[in-house]
């Protein structure tokens, strides 16, 4: 029914044309703000390595002479000639203008080590790379079900509820590297059933695919568990349930619910599997494309290095646009319409459910307060010595007290790590509530991978924990921001948020009051899965020399140095993984406790 017609009533044929119009208008220009986004973001950062020799101080000049030939004298004529073989006494803007209008026109350009064209050897790792990303993802796929299935079943026995975790951060907090020289040691060498290097078929594959596939199952797993447990808990589902539809029927919609908010995370991991997968490869021999961006930035060939950035960043952008499309077809409708249920307040873990992080947090306090008193630099101890009641975790290769190492580095590693994560999760935040201007970002961000901006970050600001942080912020928010993007636009599609506006309730007030509620949560407990894989992320940096420096008792130090004894003494890495896992778990665990002490003090 329509109340009595007013002058305002008298006005609406005129105005709606017009009103229709602007917002046709403002639609359509909305819809190149992601577009524009990634275009400008993708060459902003091609850019930026061109220039990486220039922003570094080093001449470029020297490095390519010491990759040539290390024996010939940079004398200045020497380097002359080099710099006007690369084009390099243009300028650093001119030579990434002559790059980028190369490009347009097919030509990457040749490499500055060896002269042959960069693009053919790119292509070829990449389809190295896609392969074994396939595997990778299939293991991941395989390892989230069976920990979906859990929370899946309490579901359908209407007992929902967040467990504590503990498989799935354990999966999350195994170093990949270390993963894939257990796995290296085991499967190759020991039984002999895969091959222990290079890439000659799907059988090489295995091995690295596991090494790459758990750590990922284990973080898409968590996040599936807890989407799915947050739809239990939504009314259509009790409505369905006294309608007669049979479990089948309520657990696929369930599952339907669930996947659009988790599609983004999926893209990211296939990316990040593609493109991080650096360390592993290397492990391997496997000629992919992490190991050759690897390769070029440090012999700094850069027309090499630029083409696999590029190569990554096209790749990163490709799967964030089909996570989306996908998100969008399997809301379908309620998207548009906005009829997407209004998500409760998950119920959280329960009493029992504050055991887990209340024991791991005690035994890491314990282990703290026994080693923080004890000397980790002097090597005073028999070298690899056992366990024993002297020495309870043992003593490494130089014959230093692990325990006093592991407990001294659990401020260092874990305190940087958490400043990390917290640092992520605000960015994440704010990029993720305004996803078309961040469209770029996001998805550049998680295409490059750590151990790559590390690299360049190193360049810059040389080796050492702050260079570390720096390297792994400037990616890590790229998977929280996704996150935040993808709950933010179901919150926006709630009915109640879509009727705001009539109401008079302005845009500011809307994403403050009803959008960044809706997403501050989830957001928050993938912020906490994450802070296993910040440490991890600052370990490999360390690994690699890129992070905290010797003799710094760092967990990734430690651990680094005690992988070339793990066959003989594999109490040398015992000690940091059991810290890292406990960490981990500790972290999911009381994850899991948030909605039920919201419910206690709400």
């Amino acid at each position: 029914m329509r109340g009595p017609v007013g002058p305002s009533d008298g006005a609406r044929p005129v105005d709606a044309p017009v009103g229709g119009a602007r917002r046709a208008r403002a639609g359509w220009a909305g819809s190149l703000i992601a577009p524009a986004s990634r275009i400008g973001t993708l060459f902003g950062v091609v850019a930026v390595v061109g220039l990486l020799p220039w922003f570094s101080g080093r001449d470029p000049a020297q490095t390519v002479l010491r990759a040539r030939s290390a024996e010939q004298e940079a004398t200045a004529e020497a380097l002359a000639a080099i710099r006007a073989d690369l084009g390099l006494d243009v300028g650093p803007v001119d030579l990434v203008t002559r790059w980028v209008s190369g490009v347009v026109r097919g030509d990457f350009g040749s490499s500055w080590v060896n002269g042959r064209p960069v693009l053919p050897g790119m292509l070829t790792a990449l389809s190295v790379s896609l392969t074994l990303m396939v595997f990778a993802v299939a293991v991941a796929l395989l390892v989230a079900a069976a920990i979906v299935i859990p929370a899946l079943v309490a579901g359908l026995r209407g007992r929902p509820g967040r467990t504590s975790g503990v498989v799935a951060a354990t999966l999350t907090a195994l170093p990949e590297f270390l993963l894939a020289s257990v796995l290296l040691l085991v499967g190759a060498v020991w039984l002999g059933w895969f091959p222990p290097y290079g890439w000659s078929g799907p059988a090489s594959a295995v091995l690295p695919a596991l090494a790459l596939g758990l750590p990922a199952g284990g973080l898409i797993g968590r996040l599936a568990a807890d989407a799915v447990t947050t739809s239990f808990a939504e009314r259509w589902v009790l409505t369905w349930a006294v309608a007669g539809f049979g479990r089948a029927a309520i657990a696929g919609a369930v599952l339907r619910r669930a996947v659009p908010g988790l599609l983004p995370q999926i893209g990211l991991v296939m990316v990040a599997i593609t493109g991080g997968a650096a360390a592993v490869e290397v492990v391997f021999a496997i000629p992919g494309l992490g190991r050759a961006a690897l390769g070029a930035a440090n012999s700094q060939d850069i027309p090499a290095l630029q083409t696999a950035v590029l190569l990554l960043l096209v790749l990163g952008i490709g799967f964030g646009v089909l996570a989306e499309i996908g998100r969008r077809l399997l809301l379908g409708r309620a998207l548009r319409a906005g009829e997407l249920p209004v998500p409760p307040v998950a119920p959280g873990s329960g009493r029992r459910g504050m055991l887990v992080p209340a024991v791991i947090l005690l035994a890491l306090v314990v282990m703290v307060l026994a080693g923080i008193g004890r000397d980790p630099l002097i090597s005073a101890r028999p070298r690899l010595a056992a366990p024993g009641a002297g020495l309870p975790f043992g003593a490494d290769a130089s014959g230093r007290d692990l325990l006093a190492r592991v407990a001294h580095g659990a401020v260092a590693t874990v305190g940087l790590a958490l400043v990390v994560t917290i640092v992520c999760t605000v960015i994440g935040l704010l990029f993720g509530l305004v996803p078309r201007l961040a469209a770029g970002p996001i998805e550049v961000a998680n295409a490059a991978p750590p151990i790559i901006t590390g690299l360049l970050i190193a360049a810059v600001l040389g080796a050492g924990p702050f260079g570390a942080a720096v390297a792994v912020t400037m990616v890590g928010w790229a998977p929280l921001a996704a996150h935040t993007a993808a709950l933010s636009a179901e919150a926006r599609a709630q009915p109640y948020v879509r009727i705001l506006p009539v109401l008079g309730v302005g845009r500011p007030r809307i994403l403050f009051t009803a959008v960044l509620p809706a997403v501050i949560g989830p957001v928050a407990r993938h912020g906490l899965l994450r802070l296993p894989g910040n440490a991890l992320a600052l370990a490999a940096l360390g690994f690699l020399g890129l992070g905290s420096q010797p003799p710094t008792p760092n967990w990734g130090l430690v651990l680094a140095e005690g992988m070339p004894y793990v066959e003989r003494a594999p109490w040398v890495v015992l000690a940091p993984i059991g810290a890292l896992v406990a960490v981990s778990v500790l972290a999911v665990s009381a994850s899991a406790l948030g909605p039920l002490r919201r419910r206690r003090t709400g």
